[in-house]
């Protein structure tokens, strides 16, 4: 069970949302995104997907991941993000340096499993080859039969550059 105190982080976010808010000018933004895009892309911290692509807020819906997969609940987000609300277009970003590359499910799930007491029965879906493994998140999605018949792009992001380099 997750423990629930106030750190100096939690502490912080809250001062941050504070500061935001004062000077908030934004509250009449269209719910469909204004660029018509939806964006799947990996977690990782040091991908800003809204600076990358020049993004504003209202402009895009970003769904992010571990890896950037089109796991069911991100193949999901897409279609709501099509059907309800209009887009038409989607970028998949994953990067170099992915921690998704260093690992194998068996061995976390046993760490895991040890931690907790408990079988942990979680696909945690690495991967080894990040540009094989894009080229099968961009086709899952456009094999999907609820997913518009839509450009779906693959770029790899190289967090040592902030370029962005076309795969799928």
């Amino acid at each position: 069970m997750a423990i629930q105190t106030q750190t100096p982080e939690y502490a912080r976010a809250l001062a941050e949302n504070a500061r935001y808010a004062a000077t908030f000018d934004r509250p009449n933004l269209e719910l469909p995104p204004a660029r018509r895009l939806a964006v799947l892309a990996c977690m990782d911290a040091r991908l800003t997907v809204e600076e990358v692509l020049g993004l504003r807020t209202g402009e895009a819906h970003i769904i992010r991941n571990a890896g950037g997969l089109a796991t069911d609940d991100a193949i999901r987000s897409l279609v709501i993000s099509q059907h309800l609300l209009g887009t038409g277009e989607i970028i998949v970003i994953e990067h170099t340096g992915c921690g998704m590359l260093t690992f194998t499910d068996e061995p976390v799930q046993k760490q895991i499993a040890e931690a907790q007491g408990a079988q942990a029965d979680l696909p945690l879906r690495s991967f080894s080859d990040l540009e094989a493994n894009l080229r099968a998140q961009v086709e899952r999605i456009r094999a999907h039969p609820w997913v518009k018949d839509v450009p779906v792009h693959g770029l790899v992001y190289e967090v040592e550059t902030g370029r962005l380099r076309e795969v799928a």
